[in-house]
């Protein structure tokens, strides 16, 4: 089973360059997190954006939805930030036949403290075991978009009614 992995850029792939937070989005980080988790299947990563999900609009969204289609793979992971992960999410929703799960960090993967290798595990695991469809995999948690907020207070993802 192959796995697609796009980067989109976001928090996970952030490099931090000063004491004052200046930061760029750097090369993306799932292929070092997949190695070092001993990954045994086949997968490949494509960067498709390194913007902040912040700075992403409508066009970037059609980018990562093209890239999706332009691959035959039907098993996704979207690594992307974590404030509008969601968006992008409910953005991808109408695409058929694929098991696509974005997923980000709260801290940049380059921390040691950072929640990006466990959110990428469980996203890479989570679309190999679930039916097509577009899912999100924050906090050890699988979310579906249309009933996901993020809670910037808790920094966390929460499911909504």
């Amino acid at each position: 089973m192959q796995i697609k992995i796009l980067a989109a850029g976001g928090t996970i792939d952030k490099v931090y360059y000063d004491a004052l937070s200046d930061y760029s989005i750097g090369d993306p980080m799932a292929e070092e997190l997949m190695q070092m988790a001993g990954f045994s299947g086949q997968y490949r990563v494509q960067s498709v954006l390194r913007k902040d999900s912040l700075d992403m609009d409508d066009s970037d969204r059609s980018a990562l939805r093209e890239a999706v289609l332009a691959d035959d793979c039907r098993h996704i992971v979207i690594t992307h930030g974590t404030d509008t992960l969601v968006q992008t999410a409910m953005a991808l929703q109408s695409l058929e036949n694929r098991t696509i799960v974005l997923t980000g960090a709260m801290q940049p993967a380059r921390f040691r403290d950072s929640d990006a290798a466990f959110n990428l595990g469980g996203a890479v695991a989570l679309c190999q075991a679930m039916p097509p469809g577009v899912y999100i995999f924050m906090n050890g948690r699988v979310f579906h978009p249309e009933r996901t907020v993020k809670n910037r207070v808790a920094g966390v993802f929460e499911e909504c009614t």
